[in-house]
């Protein structure tokens, strides 16, 4: 039980498991297996940029069990999933970064529901998540342009060899208290250039993601980026988050609803 605790440990930490929700359903797994302060010592260590997972070992330490948890996550999705088809238009182009589990699930969703959309999204170095988000729609039937990170620009401006995008949905690592939301490194530039081309930007997240806390944003090993050996006097510099301002969001798309971002932290505040 040691060692499968530590293997879970070590996928969140590499980022084999990814994704809010899946970290914390792999932090249920091994809270449920070793319910000890050490371990959730270890898996907030593993990453501290995820509210998420702090938010589902304090539920159950409340006397929460693993089944109630569990069907948190698959009642809260049902409902974005609702929640993104009002919002989700037929012919649309839908842009977004990264992976996120509730945004890939809702456009599934949106698919199997007989909406007609495609989606463009960069590929998300280094680790290249992206292309998992990528590959899930394509499997899904969804038709998928993917982007180099540098051509975020591009890809979010009309030209003449690429339709214009309708749509922004990112998903969230973390919701804050002032209203910003904290996600994958680029998530920020995204939401400065889709307000300068007037593009609706959604969140698209459970609300366990909200934290009333502070929230380090996370930097990660030079290795992921330059795994050579690197000549004297060159840093690499590997942030894996950013802010992004409440100001260029549209609103927040959760199980509680399509809320304004200061809505969404005034309902949930009072819950965490």
């Amino acid at each position: 039980m040691v060692k499968e605790v530590e293997r879970i440990i070590r996928g969140i930490k590499s980022v084999k498991i990814q994704g809010a929700t899946n970290i914390a359903k792999a932090a249920v797994k091994i809270y449920s297996i070793s319910p000890s302060n050490s371990t959730i010592k270890k898996l907030v260590e593993a990453r501290p940029t995820e509210p998420m997972l702090q938010n589902v070992i304090e539920t159950m330490k409340k006397g929460a069990g693993k089944n109630e948890i569990l069907m948190h996550f698959s009642e809260a999705q049902e409902k974005i999933n609702k929640n993104v088809l009002k919002v989700i238009k037929n012919n649309s182009v839908v842009f977004t970064h990264c992976h996120s589990t509730n945004v890939v699930k809702s456009l599934i969703n949106a698919k199997r529901k007989g909406r007609k959309f495609e989606v463009y999204n960069t590929e998300t170095r280094p680790l290249f998540q992206g292309r998992k988000t990528a590959q899930e729609l394509s499997k899904a039937g969804i038709k998928v342009t993917m982007f180099v990170d540098s051509a975020i620009e591009i890809a979010l401006e009309k030209k003449q060899d690429a339709k214009k995008v309708s749509i922004v949905f990112l998903g969230a690592d973390a919701i804050l208290k002032n209203s910003d939301v904290v996600n994958k490194v680029g998530s920020g530039l995204i939401s400065v250039i889709a307000k300068k081309n007037k593009l609706p930007l959604y969140i698209i997240a459970d609300s366990w993601k909200f934290s009333k806390n502070s929230v380090a944003l996370e930097q990660r090993g030079y290795n992921e980026v330059w795994n050579d050996k690197i000549a004297k006097n060159i840093i690499i510099k590997n942030p894996a988050f950013e802010k992004v301002p409440a100001k260029n969001i549209k609103a927040i798309i959760s199980e509680l609803g399509i809320l304004s971002p200061k809505e969404f932290v005034r309902k949930t505040k009072k819950r965490f």
